[in-house]
Order: structure tokens, then C-alpha cells, then sequence
């Protein structure tokens, strides 16, 4: 079971003495990678150009343009709220990246009020993500957003 508490104190603290949001973004990808347990990625969309840009992450190569509206990071940035996809083969519109992924946790990145970009976690296995998950990577991506606030 991920040690929430842990993940989140460490997350209160690690990144607010760095000044590049490149470092801060690769490093939160590795922190969660590291700490989140059964997840195959772990990675960053980033919100340019009216639509999501592949951002740093952890695990296997993945799609580098993901249009607003489509699949669950594109559904999460025209919604700008967390999506929990227990298994996305019965997504409607899903998008692939990797075929050995069966569940999904999506969230949004609110930096300066204004939507930033998305936390997307993928596991092999179905039913990984729940309201626990949801609760708890919202506390962390609330500490990431106010490092990013800090040197934005």
C-alpha cells in the first residue's frame, strides 16, 4: 500500500529550493514513481499551444501531442477535473499509448488559477485508482502547484 503521508511530507518541502520548472516536473515524476506502487507511468502533459504536450515522466516511451477532448487527459483538460478510469479499454475515444495499460488516474494542474497541465499515473492492472488515490495525489499536486507558482 503507497505511503500517502510520507509521499506528501516529503512533497511539502523537496522541490521549493529549485528554480527550474523542468527539474521540479522530473523530479515529482521520479518521487511518484518511486513511492506509487503497481503504476507503469507516471508523467506530466503540460497545457501549450490549446493542447496537452508530452511533459517529463517515468516509464516507457509515450505520445508527445494529446488534443483537448481526447482520451482521459484530453477529457481531463476540457473538464478540468480528475477522471479515474478503472479500466480503459471501455473508455470510450481512449488513446493507447500503451497497449499493457488497463487502468488510469488523470488530474489537473491549476498554477496561478489558470489550468497548467495534468498528472497522468497508467498500471497494468484494472481497478488500480480510487477516491483514495484521487484525495491524496490531489495533495501532492497541490504542493507541486505552489513550487511551480514560486518560480512562474
Amino acid at each position: 500500500m503507497t505511503n500517502y503521508n510520507e509521499l506528501n511530507l516529503i512533497s511539502e518541502s523537496y522541490f521549493n529550493s529549485d528554480k527550474y520548472e523542468i527539474t521540479i516536473l522530473s523530479n515529482a515524476s521520479a518521487l511518484l514513481n518511486q513511492y506509487l506502487e503497481d503504476v507503469s507511468w507516471v508523467g506530466f502533459y503540460l497545457f501549450k499551444d490549446n493542447q496537452l504536450i508530452l511533459g517529463p515522466f517515468q516509464g516507457l516511451v509515450a505520445c508527445t501531442q494529446i488534443p483537448v477532448g481526447k482520451g482521459v487527459c484530453g477529457k481531463c483538460a476540457l473538464e478540468q477535473k480528475a477522471q479515474i478510469v478503472p479500466n480503459v479499454h471501455e473508455f470510450e475515444g481512449h488513446i493507447a499509448c500503451d497497449s499493457r495499460s488497463n487502468s488510469e488516474i488523470v488530474l489537473p494542474i491549476f498554477v496561478h488559477n489558470k489550468f497548467y497541465g495534468e498528472l497522468d499515473i497508467d498500471s497494468t492492472s484494472f481497478n488500480r485508482f480510487n477516491e483514495e488515490d484521487k484525495k491524496n495525489l490531489e495533495i501532492f499536486i497541490n504542493n507541486l502547484s505552489q513550487d511551480l507558482e514560486r518560480i512562474l
